[in-house]
């Protein structure tokens, strides 16, 4: 649940080294291709939930609208959260 999901963060982030520019869209691409793969299986029934957790400011806007929209037919969320004080 929520809790695996907090604790697997608290493990990863000191091993992270976080720096910019924040490009989402290749995130994205690859797990819709992962989705594709799975909706092209006999059983097709995996669900893929990207959560991105960014404390810039996206600059690859247009492209990350694109992915989004390539993988809206897709059996996969992307929930995109801003941490920190920028302008999100």
């Amino acid at each position: 649940g929520i809790q695996g999901v907090v604790e697997a963060y608290q493990s990863c982030l000191p091993k992270l080294q976080l720096y910019g520019p924040t490009n989402i869209a290749p995130i994205i691409q690859k797990v819709a291709k992962s989705a594709s793969e799975e909706t092209n299986t006999k059983e097709a029934s995996q669900y893929f939930i990207l959560l991105i957790l960014t404390d810039g400011v996206i600059t690859d806007m247009a492209d990350t609208r694109e992915a989004i929209v390539h993988a809206s037919h897709l059996p996969m969320s992307v929930i995109i959260v801003g941490v920190g004080n920028a302008d999100f």
